[in-house]
């Protein structure tokens, strides 16, 4: 099938679309600049399992495995935070499952696209048992320069 088999919307109709996207979804250089600036009411929450929270996970984030979130997101995240999921990466659905749980019981979320996988591989700020770490920019998801994307 190519490109132009299925007839492309209509500009109101893409417009409406790629509107929606973007109040569902987010990616980890939005998520990092927010954490960097301490935006108020953001929550960030890793839904992995405990194995994958202890080799490492985003400074700051809550674990809060998809599991779970039903039975303790009241104690541990704010009614009114804006929750932001994440889990492995772009070959997992679990960060969309999470925020699913989480719209479910009336939170306003967002899912990071790239999960962890993006997070570490663009450089940011990574926790560990030993500290916090960061690796080396993979050259194929982000600029190596330190300059943005600027997209």
């Amino acid at each position: 099938m190519s490109a132009t088999a299925t007839p492309t919307p209509t500009n109101a109709e893409a417009i409406a679309h790629f509107t929606a996207r973007l109040g569902f979804e987010t990616d980890v250089s939005d998520v990092a600049a927010d954490l960097a600036a301490a935006v108020p009411g953001l929550v960030v929450v890793d839904s992995r399992s405990q194995e994958s929270w202890d080799q490492g996970h985003i400074e700051g984030a809550v674990h809060l495995p998809t599991a779970e979130i039903a039975a303790k997101a009241a104690t541990l995240i704010p009614k009114d935070a804006v929750v932001v999921t994440y889990c492995w990466g772009p070959g997992c659905n679990g960060a969309t499952r999470a925020a699913l749980e989480f719209a479910r019981l009336g939170y306003r979320v967002k899912e990071m696209l790239g999960g962890f996988e993006y997070w570490a591989r663009e450089g940011f700020p990574v926790e560990t048992r030993s500290g916090t770490t960061r690796r080396p920019v993979d050259a194929l998801t982000a600029p190596t320069s330190g300059i943005a994307c600027a997209c």
